[in-house]
């Protein structure tokens, strides 16, 4: 078995250091279930993406991602780092179709002047029934806001584009900054809420912000406290406000940035992409960038 290639790299950034660290094996045939699984444990970071050979016609390569204790289906920024890796090491630029364990995906990596750039296409977003009053109330107080905290303009809602997170919209900005969850309560309000991830938003942005949104991500229940920066978050989330008439929409693909930073200081951005039909989000797409950070060979 040839040596394994075992990539660090920092995803959804520009600067080595921030955005979201993820682990790459950039060629894990060979590797099981449990080595993999120790592999990601010893890594330590939220995912790490393990590359393997096509299974069938329909894509062109298989990836899986494991956190430090299980398997997931699908990991925004992992994917990010998974196809830098392959650029780095002369893949071809273009679309690749990736297996994962929410289905085919594809996944475009250009080069501009900026750079490597990774485009993920994620599946139809699917939307759950809003929570209930009672239920919203109780999420409040475990992530330490008032119920009047939350913004009105839109419900408290899983939403998926693959393996989705539950939107939580607030007003400020600087409620978002020092918010400090009980993640143990968090953690317990996995069954009851249908999700193991709480993605906690605002649109309260300076009039010069890049940015349309500032978001945090909490997934304790995974063991993950809080997540730098969250493709599989952010996706749904351009789903989710076009869906209640917060990102002004026609026929067509609606963008913007999406910011992301948690509470040690450490974030990053995407550029989400939101496919428009008849009034309806019906396809996502999110853009990142990415950093190396170092590369060992065993």
């Amino acid at each position: 078995m040839a040596p394994l290639r075992i990539y660090r790299i920092d995803a959804f950034t520009t600067a080595r250091g921030e955005g979201n660290p993820a682990g790459v094996v950039a060629d894990a045939r060979g590797l099981g279930d449990a080595q993999m699984q120790a592999i990601a444990a010893e890594l330590g970071h939220s995912e790490t993406a393990f590359v393997l050979p096509p299974q069938g016609d329909d894509h062109d390569l298989h990836v899986r991602f494991f956190s430090p204790t299980t398997e997931v289906p699908v990991c925004g920024h992992a994917t990010v780092g998974a196809h830098f890796a392959l650029a780095l090491e002369g893949g071809t630029r273009g679309v690749r179709r990736q297996l994962t364990g929410a289905g085919v995906q594809q996944v475009e990596t250009r080069e501009d002047a900026d750079g490597i750039a990774i485009r993920i296409h994620q599946n139809p977003p699917t939307f759950d029934e809003p929570l209930s009053d009672a239920l919203v109330r109780e999420l409040a107080d475990a992530l330490g806001l008032a119920f009047d905290e939350l913004d009105p303009r839109g419900p408290v809602q899983f939403v998926s584009t693959g393996h989705g997170k539950l939107m939580v919209p607030i007003r400020s900005r600087e409620r978002l900054r020092t918010l400090r969850p009980d993640m143990t309560r968090l953690a317990a309000l996995d069954e009851r809420t249908g999700t193991r991830g709480y993605f906690v938003f605002t649109l309260d942005v300076a009039p010069n912000d890049d940015a349309l949104t500032h978001g945090r991500m909490f997934a304790p229940g995974i063991g993950i406290e809080e997540d730098p920066v969250t493709g599989n978050a952010n996706g749904p989330m351009g789903a989710w406000l076009v869906k209640h008439g917060l990102l002004p929409a026609r026929d067509g693909e609606a963008r913007f940035r999406a910011r992301q930073r948690n509470g040690a200081g450490r974030g990053g951005f995407m550029d989400v992409a939101v496919t428009v039909r008849d009034g309806e989000p019906v396809a996502v797409a999110i853009e990142g960038r990415a950093v190396l950070g170092e590369m060992i060979e065993r």
